[in-house]
């Protein structure tokens, strides 16, 4: 009966002993998207230059987040959807603009949330100033944010023009 006790008592410890050293199980591993999600930023892209062509504001605004903040040359930041919306509508108006850009760079986070474009941009456009056509060229960085329903939106874009600026503009006094 000693002997019984004495192998159950034995069994019981190395059964403990064995749970306790047990590997956790592994966390369900949170699959690599990236490469789509660096396609989906392209075609995104791709459709944004075709709304520029078509010069729809309400379409350009729609690539942008809620909270979005857009900074290009020569004009105050926008910040927000309807502000950037407004901008916009003035920018479109102008039948000399066009506007094309291409990314040399996407780079998509590991956790699949967050994702930037560097790129090359050129843009014509009435100067407002002289209501002369000017040309512009320059670099682009865009942020972008994965949204609940797996589009990627805008959340920071902000455009370097390469073209010095002009003389400065005489006020009179």
């Amino acid at each position: 009966m000693k002997s019984l006790i004495l192998l159950c008592g034995t069994a019981a410890m190395a059964l403990a002993m064995t749970a306790c050293n047990q590997a956790p199980a592994p966390a369900a591993a949170t699959p690599d998207t990236r490469d789509a999600d660096t396609k989906a930023i392209s075609d995104n892209e791709s459709q944004w230059n075709s709304d520029w062509a078509a010069k729809d504001a309400d379409k350009l605004a729609a690539h942008y987040a809620d909270d979005a903040v857009l900074m290009a040359p020569g004009m105050e930041p926008l910040k927000g959807r309807d502000a950037i919306r407004s901008g916009l509508s003035g920018m479109t108006s102008d039948k000399a603009l066009s506007l094309k850009f291409k990314a040399s760079k996407v780079e998509v986070s590991k956790s699949g949330d967050v994702a930037y474009t560097q790129g090359d941009y050129q843009m014509t456009m009435t100067d407002p100033a002289t209501h002369k056509v000017m040309n512009d060229h320059g670099t682009y960085v865009t942020t972008y944010r994965k949204q609940g329903d797996g589009s990627w939106k805008a959340v920071a874009d902000i455009a370097t023009s390469s073209v010095p600026p002009g003389p400065p503009t005489k006020h009179k006094m």
